[in-house]
């Protein structure tokens, strides 16, 4: 679970790698793929997803939430919280970078187990 979500809503710079975002590191160790599900809730809206992919196994996948699409596009600007549920166990890493302004902010932190 990561309780606080956020996409700024503007960027100092349109490149990829400096795009202001939300961003999910998940870690899959084992030998097993994982099938990823995420839920993001709100509070002013109903939830939203649920958000699938997969995570091969012995691998890294790092998914921004400002790309998530299907079933619809996560909100900037917009508060939100997210439940992340998979059928192996994972490592999840919560990180956000905000560059809004030229001084860049990068924020990391480990997912809460539920």
């Amino acid at each position: 679970m990561i309780a606080d979500g956020y996409i700024p809503p503007t960027s100092s710079d349109q490149s990829r790698e400096l795009i202001s975002h939300d961003a999910m590191c998940i870690l899959n160790c084992g030998p097993q793929d994982a099938h990823i599900e995420v839920i993001l809730y709100f509070s002013d809206r109903e939830p939203a997803g649920p958000y699938c992919f997969e995570v091969a196994a012995a691998r890294t996948r790092h998914v921004r939430f400002n790309e998530l699409t299907d079933p619809k596009p996560v909100p900037h600007n917009t508060d939100y919280a997210s439940v992340i549920r998979s059928d192996v166990p994972v490592i999840v890493q919560h990180t956000r970078l905000d560059s809004r302004q030229a001084a860049l902010a990068l924020m990391s932190t480990m997912a809460y187990p539920g």
